[in-house]
């Protein structure tokens, strides 16, 4: 067992011994996130007329609201957005299980708070690109981490 694996982290794979797992996971959360913002931004235009446009008067109010339930529905049901689907990354816990309701909701609202708090945004990058796990702050909090699907697939 290497130094990275801890009571708070032994389900996940160890990064030193199983390093396909997190091969590229920072570039890849970057692009899944850039991804996931274009479709939840889609996502609010096209419920704008839904609301009749009145959504426009409190369109942040509205981009927020789905953003949040688009984070919590995707995580729920596959434990990763489509934007990780795409570039072949998901959660795991710290016990290496898929995300439930519970722990999707409570990744998604401690990521709107990072989010929310500039400090904790750069603390965040700087813990996804320094640390073995590429880990942000969030996940460091829930014991998560975002692994390769190709690799877990490789595992099994």
């Amino acid at each position: 067992m290497s130094h990275a694996d801890t009571q708070a982290n032994w389900g996940l794979p160890d990064p030193d011994s199983q390093q396909a797992f997190y091969a590229d996971v920072p570039s890849k959360r970057f692009f899944a996130w850039l991804i996931d913002i274009i479709l939840i931004t889609l996502l609010t235009l096209l419920t704008l007329p839904l609301t009749l446009f009145i959504g426009l008067f409190f369109l942040p109010l509205l981009f927020a609201t789905l953003s949040f339930m688009y984070r919590v529905i995707a995580l729920t049901n596959r434990s990763a957005t489509p934007g990780m689907r795409l570039m072949a990354i998901e959660f795991r816990t710290a016990r290496g299980e898929r995300m439930d309701l519970g722990s999707a909701f409570m990744h998604t609202l401690c990521y709107f708070v990072s989010m929310a708090v500039f400090p904790l945004q750069l603390i965040s990058i700087v813990l996804m690109l320094t640390t073995a796990r590429a880990q942000g702050l969030t996940d460091h909090l829930m014991g998560t981490a975002a692994i390769n699907r190709a690799a877990e697939e490789r595992r099994f």
